[in-house]
């Protein structure tokens, strides 16, 4: 039998219920659903088990959201990203195979949390729109994206609704994660690891097939959610989100220190 209970079901239930609500975040801003899932599912089963799924999911989340955002895509910020994350996600592969995994994560999310906070505070990060500076970005969302996969966290943080407009900003990233997903894809492809389990194997199909149906629901209510927003109901809301992905990030990697 191809597909199975990839764990206990009460264990899939309340996984299905998780990517629910990350379904309905990435339906609404555009990004935060591995994020989220990850941290959630990591309660109840070894993150190595989900983590291939997740992957595919998002690919699955790109696809399903690409034929509405494609109008709104910011064209120039859309390259320079797709440049940047292109040349610097192998940089940040490199450091992260010379430094520790974790201090790194602790030290980027906590990064991402001071900033996130002190706009939500009222500070407002304003960056000319110049060549160098989308360039910029998309060098950071790329390196962030190699060391601790959390370059879609970084472009949130980094431009926000005040840089592009609701429907650009949440366009763009969904855009962008097609790209780079498909991209970490064809790099885990060319370089397989003999300790790591095959990408697609069948425990990846059977979860990915237990938590698409709730994902798809979820990314349903939130494209609804936020075709009924105004720019500073999302606004308040985008940051609020980034607020817990990036605390998620930070409380991921300080569990992982005491372990």
């Amino acid at each position: 039998m191809l597909l199975a209970w990839p764990a206990p079901w009460p264990l899939v239930v309340a996984g299905a219920a998780i990517v629910l609500a990350a379904g309905i975040v990435r339906g609404y801003a555009g990004f935060g659903f591995s994020a989220i899932s990850v941290a959630g599912l990591a309660l109840l089963v070894s993150p190595a088990s989900v983590v291939p799924a997740i992957f595919a999911l998002e690919v699955l989340a790109s696809v399903t959201l690409l034929r509405t955002a494609l109008r709104d895509v910011d064209g120039r910020w859309l390259v320079a990203l797709a440049l940047g994350n292109a040349l610097f996600i192998p940089l940040g592969v490199l450091v992260l195979a010379r430094v520790a995994e974790t201090p790194l994560r602790l030290v980027i999310g906590g990064l991402l949390l001071t900033l996130t906070a002190a706009q939500r505070l009222g500070l407002e990060l304003r960056l000319a729109p110049t060549p160098a500076t989308r360039f910029a970005v998309g060098a950071a969302s790329g390196f962030a994206n190699g060391v601790a996969a959390v370059g879609g966290i970084v472009v949130a943080v980094l431009l926000g609704p005040s840089q592009l407009a609701p429907r650009a900003l949440r366009a763009t990233l969904i855009v962008l994660f097609l790209l780079t997903d498909v991209y970490a894809l064809a790099w885990a492809a060319a370089m397989p690891s003999a300790d790591a389990p095959p990408l697609l194997d069948r425990s990846t199909v059977n979860w990915v097939a237990c938590l698409a149906p709730s994902m798809l629901v979820g990314i349903a209510i939130g494209r609804r959610a936020f075709a009924g927003a105004s720019p500073e109901a999302f606004r308040r809301r985008v940051l609020d989100l980034l607020l817990v992905v990036s605390g998620l990030a930070v409380l991921r990697a300080v569990l992982d220190l005491v372990r």
